[in-house]
């Protein structure tokens, strides 16, 4: 399916969209983080900032942060594509 999420070990926002992808058996790869910004630069490179969690869905060309913006995304159209 294409969907990766660069997360940050002990991350509570992180672990809200975990627990999201996993309750709807949804497929993904977690990409860890360095646990200081400045080190952050592959999140950088691919949202434009250095804040985790970010979801990226290849299939539709999404990359988005903010977890409530990210379990709601998981809820209404990953979810909703898998029924």
């Amino acid at each position: 399916m294409g969907i990766t999420l660069y997360a940050l070990d002990g991350c509570p926002y992180c672990e809200t969209v975990h627990d999201a992808l996993r309750d709807h058996d949804i497929d993904y790869e977690t990409k860890w983080v360095e646990g200081l910004h400045s080190e952050r630069d592959e999140v950088k490179r691919v949202s434009g900032q250095r804040a985790v969690p970010v979801l990226i869905d290849e299939e539709r060309g999404v990359t988005m942060n903010e977890s409530e913006n990210i379990r709601q995304y998981v809820e209404q159209t990953l979810a909703d594509a898998r029924q």
